[in-house]
């Protein structure tokens, strides 16, 4: 009898180390998949991320071509809309086109839509900051034919702030564009970013423009 309770007990013993067994292996693979789903889903975000940086340099070196075509005369030469950019410049009998198709679209934002940012935007003004932080506390100035705006962005004369503007972020911005002239493009998307551009790290905070290109 003593002998049979034994073995019995044993058997038990080892069908519940079995079991603790199986939990364990089981718990281990459901954080492998959620680190290798998480994984996935940062390489996923960085690569639509690398996709923006690409179309938004596109934009901005189309508003620059826009502007030398305008005569490069301030406010008054830059695009008022996309379209301005899309149907190219006139070269001759026939239109340049300085901007894809593709590029006029925002691939991190549910819309696909740019947000377009006028000279006096917050944007800018903030986007001035954060590179006067990321070049150690030299504000940036307008080069070439673009130093014709920096009249009319007082960020130009006086960056008083250079702390961070950095914080939680999520969802998407669905404001209006800046009305008239534009130099530049932001995404609507709010969301904190897996890269960072010149030191930012959310996606509205990069603003896409030749000022400093």
């Amino acid at each position: 009898m003593m002998s049979s309770n034994f073995l019995s007990n044993k058997s038990d013993d080892e069908r519940g180390y079995a079991l603790v067994s199986l939990i364990l292996v089981m718990s281990l693979l459901a954080l492998f998949a959620l680190s290798a789903a998480e994984n996935v889903r940062q390489q996923g975000q960085r690569e639509r991320e690398k996709e923006a940086i690409f179309r938004g340099e596109q934009v901005a070196d189309a508003i620059r071509s826009y502007y030398r075509y305008k005569g490069a005369q301030g406010v008054n030469s830059l695009p008022n809309s996309m379209d301005d950019l899309l149907q190219g410049i006139p070269r001759g009998t026939k239109k340049l086109q300085i901007l894809r198709s593709e590029a006029a679209h925002d691939p991190l934002s549910s819309s696909g839509e740019w947000k377009l940012i006028g000279p006096t935007s917050d944007s800018v003004s903030t986007f001035v900051k954060d590179l006067t932080v990321y070049s150690g506390g030299s504000p940036p100035t307008p080069r070439g034919d673009m130093q014709r705006l920096a009249s009319v962005i007082p960020q130009m004369l006086n960056v008083l702030d250079t702390g961070s503007t950095s914080t939680g972020r999520g969802g998407e911005d669905g404001s209006a564009d800046s009305s008239g002239p534009f130099l530049g493009v932001t995404s609507r998307s709010q969301r904190n970013s897996v890269m960072t551009y010149y030191g930012i790290d959310h996606h509205d905070g990069w603003v896409f423009t030749p000022l400093f290109r």
